[in-house]
This record gives structure tokens, sequence and C-alpha cells, in this order.
């Protein structure tokens, strides 16, 4: 093999992965080491940075020694993972305390202070971002009140694949892409903001220098070569965020193609040629991983999940082909049934925690066929919801969406999916997510490719569209009723909330 190869590394929340590529793009091996999660209190979220990098040294070992390929073929390293996660270090680079995830819920009161210190709007001029639980800074100010004497040893912040970078070359650095899902970024500028920084009281010196997407963040260190079987000197690009890095992978790098993500979660990425924001931070904004592209994101938390739940409860005994086949017959808009698919709350459009699933319209007519369409089509129009948004806060013209993930697999939500979108759908030949993002953006610092988009276009390849029918006119006359679903339901869902809260209040055991 006289190619060069490059090498994705990806921490996400249940596993470290290392994938090989050629210069192609071509899969050579892919080897992922599953990690563990700690819940130590309620709506707490944790991992232990060790467990990382022992992880990630082991899926590199594995995948080098599957591939049977000399580790000196590898150009580059590009880096992916969890965005938002808090990980704190001493001066000595040890680390503090467990690092604090993505979907930690303990910081609501700090998203208070945030707000109150600095101004709601204000935060989002700068930021792109209201403060939410997610982020990172609200946990770094839960670490300041809920634990001084870690705060006060405290001299590094990173994010979950910075610390792998540092492990791998004792450098301090973070992409750009995930520095601005801190909520500490200048979205316009792309860097640490100072205002923010000041009004939070946060040392500007515990933040390490910004990089884009494809620089060189450091080399191999002769450590970690010892330790992971890669060579001293192989150059280490600053990386992306994993839904950055996705989007990278399946080609969205530019305004009008837009990244859709149908897993347990829905992610909707639209690449932007400049710092928009969405007026109430309904959307996310954030720097893209490559040099001055910016993006928008909506998230949808029961996407492919709604239709899991619905398996599990309705027929466990079906497999999802099966069920999801019964519903091809049944037309466009489920004979008058609509689904809330808010099964865990919600993020985008409405960032309510109290949020929760219907079936509205139900008469007897109705049958599982008839639930299960409902559910592809709610999905649909939730997701749709995102695109709305995009498009009011200036994105302009979509040319075409790619759609990954396990709901993808399925050509009748992709139907669903088109006609209720109005656009075509496209899959592409890349399957392996964020790592593969992450190793283009690798072959882009270590000069195989010129930039990001020429790199795109010689990796990835469109394997199947799925264009809009006539359901489309169907599906206009029934989302303006979605869409007024949750505003008439929102208030009961929150008293359903509280009402259930004080019941299990009452009914556990006291002693």
């Amino acid at each position: 093999m006289s190619q060069s190869l490059l090498l994705g590394v990806d921490v996400s929340t249940t596993g470290a992965k290392a994938l090989l590529i050629d210069q192609d793009g071509r899969v050579i091996n892919s080897a992922t080491t599953p990690l563990s999660l700690q819940t130590p209190h309620p709506l707490w979220s944790e991992q232990d940075p060790h467990e990382w990098w022992q992880g990630i040294r082991t899926s590199i070992r594995t995948a080098l020694s599957n591939a049977d390929v000399s580790a000196e073929m590898i150009a580059g390293i590009g880096l992916t993972g969890q965005m938002h996660g808090l990980v704190l270090l001493d001066e000595n680079g040890e680390v503090l305390r467990p690092a604090i995830l993505w979907n930690d819920q303990r910081t609501g009161s700090q998203c208070d202070q945030i707000r109150s210190k600095i101004g709601a709007e204000r935060l989002i001029q700068i930021t792109g971002n209201d403060a939410l639980t997610g982020f990172t800074a609200p946990k770094i100010l839960w670490v300041q009140e809920n634990e001084p004497e870690i705060y006060a040893q405290a001299r590094h912040v990173l994010l979950p694949k910075d610390y792998i970078r540092y492990k791998l070359t004792g450098e301090f650095a973070m992409d750009r892409a995930g520095g601005s899902g801190t909520i500490l970024f200048d979205l316009k500028h792309r860097n640490w903001s100072e205002e923010i920084l000041s009004a939070l009281d946060i040392p500007a010196e515990w933040l390490p220098p910004t990089y884009e997407g494809p620089q060189i963040t450091g080399q191999i260190s002769s450590q970690a070569a010892s330790e992971t079987g890669l060579i001293p000197g192989t150059p280490v690009v600053g990386g992306a965020g994993d839904q950055a890095a996705q989007a990278v992978g399946v080609g969205a790098v530019e305004p009008g193609i837009i990244a859709l993500t149908l897993g347990t979660s829905g992610v909707v990425f639209a690449p932007t040629e400049s710092a928009l924001i969405e007026p109430e931070g309904r959307l996310h904004a954030f720097c893209h991983a490559l040099p001055e592209c910016w993006h928008f994101m909506g998230v949808m938390l029961s996407a492919a999940g709604s239709l899991q739940w619905h398996r599990d409860t309705i027929a466990p005994e079906l497999s999802f082909d099966q069920l999801v086949g019964e519903a091809a017959d049944v037309p466009p808009g489920s004979e008058g049934l609509l689904f809330l698919p808010y099964l865990t709350g919600e993020r985008t459009p409405h960032p309510d925690p109290f949020a929760r699933g219907a079936w509205i319209g139900l008469t007897v007519r109705h049958h599982r066929e008839h639930l299960t369409r409902a559910v592809l089509e709610g999905v649909a129009y939730g997701l749709k919801d995102s695109f709305t948004l995009i498009q009011e806060a200036g994105l302009g013209a979509i040319d075409q969406v790619r759609i990954s993930g396990g709901g993808a697999k399925s050509q009748l939500w992709k139907q669903i999916l088109a006609d209720v979108l109005g656009v075509e759908l496209v899959t592409v030949n890349t399957t392996e997510g964020a790592a593969f993002g992450a190793a283009l953006l690798a072959g882009v610092g270590a000069g195989l490719y010129p930039d990001v988009d020429q790199a795109a276009e010689r990796m990835i390849q469109i394997t199947g569209s799925t264009a809009p029918s006539s359901a489309t006119n169907d599906y206009q006359d029934f989302y303006p009723r979605y869409q007024e679903l949750y505003p008439a339901l929102a208030d009961q869902f929150a008293d359903l909330a509280k009402i259930s809260s004080e019941s299990q209040a009452e009914s556990a055991p006291h002693g």
C-alpha cells in the first residue's frame, strides 16, 4: 500500500474510536473501545478522562494491528469528540475531577447567573447562543461555587478531545468549532471573548490557544508514541467537535448543503458564510471546522429515539422494517393523526425539559400502522422546525440535504422527510461519522489536499437520492397544525410535570 494514511480519533460518550482511512477516503480499519458513564447524582453525567486515554491507546493499537500497516504511513491525525464537556487540570496537567459532560443537567442556576451578569440578549449577540445547561461555561461556575478546593487548583480548561490532544502531544490547544460551544467565545471573531470571561471572572490564561480544524496544533510526543504505537513527530490537527466533524465527513462544508443526522436524536447542521445568529437563541450558532465558515444547528432530542420507543412499547415482537413497512400504505397525514415527538423534552425550537410526547387526533379508524406513520411524520415536522428557523435567520436557499444515521436506512422515512422538507435528500458513501471528518481535516493539515472543500470532493460521493413527491402539498396543510400544538399544550406539560413530581415525592418511602 503506497498511499499515505490518515487517522481519525473520536472520544464520544460511549466509546473511544480510532479510524484509519487512505487518502481517497477508503476505510482501512476501525476499532472502538467502550467507555463507562457515571451518574453519581440525579441529572449528573460524568466520565473519567483517564479512561478516555486508556481507550484511545487501545483503539489506536488495535486498528494498526488489525490493518497490518506501519504507523509511519500515517500522514496526519485529526481529533473529534463530544462537545461542551469540562475537563479541569492543575498546574502539572493532572486531572482534578471527573469530566462534567454535555448531557449533565446540574447547572440551571448557573445559567441564570450568566444571563443576569451579561444580559440574555448581549450573551446571544456575542456567543450566538443562550446559556444552556449543556454548555461548558455554567459547568465552570458550578465547580467554582460547589467545589472551591478544586477550583482553587485549576489552571487549564479543556474539552474532552483536547485532553486527548494534550496526552498525544503535550500541547494545550482547542479547535474553534469546539471552543464556540463553550459559550465563552466571540462568535464573529472566532476566539475567546474578553467581555464574557471578565463578566464571569474566569481567568483567560486557563483557556488554550485556538486553531482552525485543519491547522496543525502539535506532534506526537515520544511518550505518546510509546503508549500508542504511533511515530513521534506525526502532526495532529485542530479537528472539531463531533457535530462539525460529522458535517465535514458528509461534505456539508458550504452554504446550501445541510447535514441531517437521524439518530436517537436529530441534528440539523447548516453551514453559513458569516456569523449569523437566531435572535432568540432558539438555534445554536457555532464556528464550523474550516476557516471563515460558521454554522447553525438545531437539535431534536427524540428523533429515531421516538421510533425506538414506539416499537419497544407497541410492537416489540416486530422488527423496525416490519413496523415501518405497515405504515407505507397509510396516506400522508395519517388520516388526521399528529404526533408530538417530545418524549425526553426538547431543545429546538422549544428549549423545554417539560415538553412531552402526544398523539393528537385519535379516532377508532386509527390502527397501529397509523400510529407508526404519525411518529415518522411527527419527527419530520419537528426537524422542519429547525429548517424553518434557519431560513428565517438568513441562511437563504437550501440546495441539498445530506442525511445519515440509523433512521436514514428507511426509504419510507426518507421519502416522508423529503416531502415534509420539500427538498432533495441524498446519502453519501461515508458512514463512519465524526471520525471520518476528523481524518479528512488531518489530510488537509498534512498537505494531501489544498483545502477542506477539495478534500471532501475527492473523498465523498453521493450514493442515492430521494426527491420530494406530490405528497409535499399534503404536508403543507398538516405542518401548520403541528406547529400550533406545543404552544397550546406547554402549560399543561409544565403542570403535569409538577403534579407528577409532587406525587412521586409523596409516595417515596420515608425513614
